[in-house]
């Protein structure tokens, strides 16, 4: 029996290349099998072989997206594969995004099955899981095991044209494709089972989850801003020259905390910016226009605030995951809060 052809992709640091010091290698291509694609091909048995593992940096592929992709391609390609697997990523937002980006590209440029695996929380997850099949796993590397089957089992139904489950029988992300089927028990008596596990604090599944929103109410307004300090805090990405702390420039894993101590004025000479996700040239020309560190600091000599805190705090939005930004606010408002910061200035792009 013919086996079908598998072509593998992987990071920088599955490939055992490096870690975030490594991130900027560009795409290059081996032979067989490398890291996770051990698990993967194990899954897949005799029914299929991994002919080939694509490798690509998570800063290169991010900071050049449509180079990337198309360089990534074209070693895809060249192996003339039936199935293509990226990942899985768990949480490593710019992976993520990188093996979502390039099994849509699989999949709408060669036609062939594509499949990959993520944390439900992943950027690439929320831009990507209704375009390809994204296996759900845990947060963690330490998930492999249990999703690598999961991967194998769904490449193989879709290279053999067989008929794909729902997300909760094949382990996939829920897509939005919704099909019509006969349920053993009507809708009353379900509803009525799941209400009398809820009563009870026994697990259930609904059948229908509602969007989860997180709204936080206003804090009152600042009685008098002559009084008190402001911080500066911007996801616009704005960086000491050098980015000293190397924070990405997308799907950022941290924040930093940089000095305001004797600086009036942002210059293209001290600062730029890290963001991955708008055109650089004006806030590298003039910091200031996204962390307005002049104009407070007028502020400040008029009166008309207290003080600007001597230091700043800054990260990227640009993919970043959920879990990761809110991890980032609750640490740098412990420090504004030890700091006795009496207001924010939160800037975007």
């Amino acid at each position: 029996m013919k086996k079908f052809r598998v072509v593998h992709y992987i990071n920088q640091f599955f490939a055992q290349i490096g870690g975030e010091d490594m991130a900027h290698v560009p795409p290059e291509k081996r032979e067989g099998v490398v890291g996770p694609g051990i698990a993967i091909q194990a899954a897949l048995g005799d029914e299929a072989e991994i002919v080939a593992t694509v490798i690509c940096g998570d800063s290169y592929f991010g900071e050049n997206m449509g180079k990337a992709e198309a360089e990534v391609l074209e070693l895809i390609k060249s192996e003339n594969p039936d199935i293509f697997i990226a990942g899985p990523a768990f949480n490593a937002g710019r992976y993520g995004v990188a093996a979502g980006t390039i099994t849509s590209a699989v999949k709408r440029e060669l036609g062939i099955p594509a499949v990959t695996g993520m944390y439900v929380e992943n950027p690439g997850a929320e831009m990507y899981k209704d375009d390809v099949y994204i296996i759900s796993t845990t947060n963690s590397a330490a998930g492999v095991r249990a999703a690598a089957p999961l991967m194998a089992k769904l490449a193989l139904k879709l290279a053999k044209d067989e008929p794909i489950g729902a997300s909760k029988e094949e382990g996939y992300l829920p897509n939005n494709v919704r099909k019509n089927f006969f349920e053993e028990k009507r809708g009353s008596a379900r509803a009525v089972e799941m209400l009398e596990a809820k009563l009870a604090g026994k697990p259930y599944t609904t059948e229908y989850p509602m969007p989860d929103f997180d709204r936080v109410e206003p804090n009152p307004p600042v009685a008098d801003l002559s009084q008190i300090t402001i911080a500066l805090v911007t996801s616009g990405g704005i960086v000491p020259k050098g980015n000293p702390d190397h924070i990405e420039s997308s799907s950022a894993s941290k924040f930093g905390e940089y000095s305001l101590d004797g600086f009036d004025d942002l210059t293209a000479e001290t600062h730029e910016t890290a963001h991955g996700g708008y055109d650089p040239v004006y806030a590298n020309a003039d910091a200031d226009r996204v962390l307005p560190v002049d104009v407070l600091r007028e502020y400040e000599k008029a009166g008309k605030i207290g003080k600007l805190h001597d230091k700043f705090y800054t990260t990227v939005g640009n993919g970043t995951a959920v879990a990761s930004a809110k991890g980032f606010a609750e640490e740098i408002a412990k420090r504004l809060l030890a700091e006795k910061v009496g207001a924010v200035i939160l800037t975007s792009t």
